[in-house]
């Protein structure tokens, strides 16, 4: 006989549902609601006056040469933010799980940065880097090293996935660590007594198994690079030198808050929000099929 549980109150469900769906309404379908219909309005700067304009606005944002600049450094910067962090966090994570000496302080010790907000962290590495008062800065400098990533464009956009890749590291080391205590030693014994090495054993037993937990933090860094280090970039660059690290949500406020074009601004959005959707739903269509769950 199976056991089902069964509420007594039938509204009670509901009840504990409602404060979930109501944040998810309020602050995602509501705001999202009205930026599909902000892109089709042109407004002046004071929003006293509007016109309908269709979609002249995402033809103006698409045309923009400037845009499409963007798009691809948007492009070099969530996808080396992802590999980085991911590799990163895969590796200290098997560090911890293999048992080294002080293993509870390390964990303790990576785990640390994700409680920092991004703009936290990136003030940190201001503090390391800055060629003025960085230590890091500073030293390569007097080493000869013209270093100055706010003049020089490929330093600066280093700079940036460095920090934005050093803040995701841990929330990507917890789920790893994680999978990998999942996986039954047994296999990993036998694998070892029929002679298979520790770099075999790892991409033939262990990498397989992981493949649920890399798959979801996949798609989980490819959301965070694209929205969630605006904060990494506005306190480090600001987009600059030369919107060399300007990614597509620092455009949109750019755009919106500074340039007070909100049409083109909400454009920006709606294209940004579905192209981090598309990307979603191809990992799902192609890269799951490679995923296997226990």
């Amino acid at each position: 006989m199976q056991r089902r549980v069964v509420f007594g109150n039938r509204i009670l469900p509901y009840l504990l549902l409602a404060p979930q769906v109501a944040v998810t309404l309020v602050f995602f379908h509501w705001p999202a609601a009205q930026a599909v219909e902000q892109s089709m309005l042109l407004q002046d700067a004071f929003g006293l006056r509007r016109q309908f304009v269709w979609f002249e606005n995402f033809e103006l944002v698409l045309a923009d040469p400037n845009y499409r600049h963007t798009v691809w450094v948007t492009v070099i910067f969530s996808a080396a933010v992802t590999v980085l962090s991911m590799t990163l966090a895969l590796l200290f994570a098997a560090l911890a799980d293999a048992g080294i000496r002080g293993r509870n302080l390390y964990k303790t010790l990576l785990i640390w940065p994700y409680a920092l907000a991004p703009a936290v962290a990136a003030v940190l590495w201001v503090f390391i880097v800055h060629p003025d008062i960085g230590v890091l800065g500073r030293a390569l400098n007097a080493w000869g090293v013209a270093w100055d990533y706010r003049l020089n464009d490929n330093q600066a956009l280093l700079m940036v996935i460095l920090a934005a890749a050093w803040k995701q590291v841990s929330y990507n080391f917890i789920f790893f660590l994680a999978g990998l205590q999942a996986i039954p030693r047994s296999l990993l014994e036998a694998a070892a007594i029929d002679g298979a090495g520790a770099g075999r054993r790892f991409w033939t037993i262990t990498f397989p198994l992981l493949s649920p937990t890399t798959f979801f933090l996949l798609v989980v860094n490819v959301v965070y690079a694209f929205f969630e280090t605006f904060g990494v970039i506005h306190a480090m660059t600001r987009g600059g030198p030369g919107k060399a690290t300007e990614t597509l949500i620092y455009r949109v406020y750019v755009d919106g808050v500074i340039n007070n074009d909100l049409g083109g601004s909400s454009a920006q959005s709606v294209i940004l929000m579905l192209v981090v959707v598309a990307l979603t739903a191809l990992q799902f269509r192609f890269i799951e099929r490679k995923v296997h769950y226990a």
